[in-house]
């Protein structure tokens, strides 16, 4: 679509809790790019996940093909750097997965239900989750100033029958002056009149409409594709009001922060000091974690570091105005990591050293009086090596956020 690249895609069977994963089969060693919202990379007009320095641009068809068809496990191949797009919509994939086959697997279905409003919004534009009974239901309003396409509204609940006979077909769109402001980028290379829906004031050109408000379908469509980056089936009703792709991320955020918090009350798992200090080699005064408060299985870690005035690096730090410096920041996101690969199995009492950090950025200052909540997602994980995604957040704002490689060592 924006590249202009040819490209081939071949999807192949995954084990159970494997979830979506890309595969960039044209790059030395085919490095995998999970489909989850912690891999999101911003980009203009299309949804695109990075892990390190690799990408996959506008994945939003197909994961929206994969998560209406209620597929959980897959790997996804593909041998350039964008999904194709076929006819604009997510039909194609639905088909190539139809004629596959879908196979029942013994594991759990991952599963949200939104049990209390969540709310994001931009520019006059907003997306609410509501909680709503047992399935999906979207309720969307479309409004464009161009009066081909002009105000549509569409509610659905989304079932694999409705999705692929009322939304799957349903195709991408822009106005004319947008198609050329796209070009001006370097982006629209390989879009064409038949492979998406160019709109002027006298309607669609060379080509027809498979449904009056195929407009309002598609932007479901891409919801429903963005939606799935969180890791789980979400069970709520979606009131959306002329959302895109960077509103639609910021819901899946606002979503994972709320099933965090649900899991961490739910969960039993949790570690004070003395169980950390069981599990890590680190003491005092860089033992950087206080409390674990959340463990899921080998995935997924949540820690506490409170910061307080009597830290022993605020003596040395700007005293007069204490900072906690930003590598003990990574220490601390590295040690709650730590605690997640190293409590159980084949790499309990080993040793981590860093073998790299990635990926490192810095929001704000971390102060006296602030809690730092760590977060550790797991990206790889080997009996001599680990790869995490962190993220740091005082009050729901991410402060830091780094990609951290360890080597385990007896």
């Amino acid at each position: 679509m924006h590249t202009g690249e040819p490209v081939r895609v071949v999807f192949k069977p995954a084990e159970e809790d494997t979830g979506v994963v890309f595969v960039r089969a044209d790059l030395p060693g085919g490095p995998r790019i999970p489909a989850s919202i912690t891999c999101l990379s911003r980009q203009m007009r299309r949804t695109a996940l990075k892990n390190g320095n690799v990408e996959v641009f506008t994945v939003e068809h197909v994961l929206a093909a994969v998560a209406g068809l209620g597929i959980d496990n897959v790997i996804i191949e593909v041998d350039a750097s964008e999904i194709p797009n076929a006819d604009g919509s997510a039909l194609p994939f639905v088909k190539a997965l139809q004629r596959a086959g879908v196979a029942e697997q013994d594991g759990k279905k991952r599963v949200f239900k939104v049990s209390s409003p969540v709310a994001v919004a931009e520019q006059g534009m907003s997306l609410s989750a509501l909680p709503d009974g047992e399935g999906l239901e979207v309720c969307y309003t479309l409004q464009y100033d161009a009066p081909s396409i002009g105000t549509q509204y569409m509610t659905v609940r989304v079932d694999e029958e409705t999705f692929c006979k009322e939304l799957a077909p349903a195709r991408t769109f822009s106005p004319e002056e947008e198609v050329m402001e796209l070009r001006e980028l370097g982006l629209g290379k390989g879009a064409d009149y038949k492979t998406a829906l160019v709109v002027t004031k006298s309607g669609v050109v060379d080509n027809e409409l498979r449904f009056p408000d195929e407009f309002v379908r598609h932007k479901v469509l891409d919801l429903i594709g963005d939606l799935f980056l969180l890791g789980a089936q979400v069970r709520g009703r979606i009131v959306a009001v002329k959302s895109g792709h960077s509103l639609n991320a910021k819901l899946v955020e606002a979503l994972k922060d709320a099933m965090t918090r649900e899991e961490g009350s739910a969960k039993a798992t949790r570690f004070g000091i003395e169980e950390i200090m069981e599990i890590l080699p680190h003491r005092y005064p860089f033992l950087m974690v206080d409390r674990v408060i959340h463990i899921e299985d080998e995935k997924r870690v949540v820690g506490i570091k409170n910061v307080t005035n009597d830290e022993p690096f605020f003596q040395g730090h700007f005293p007069g105005r204490p900072v906690m410096p930003g590598v003990l920041q990574i220490e601390a996101m590295a040690q709650v990591a730590g605690v997640l690969l190293l409590r159980k199995g084949e790499r309990k009492g080993k040793m981590p050293f860093l073998m790299g950090v990635d990926n490192v950025k810095f929001r704000r200052p971390v102060v006296p009086g602030d809690q730092l909540r760590l977060e550790a997602e797991v990206v790889r994980v080997r009996s001599r090596a680990g790869h995490v995604r962190t993220k740091a957040y005082v009050d729901d704002q991410v402060v830091a956020e780094a990609e951290i490689k360890f080597m385990l060592l007896d």
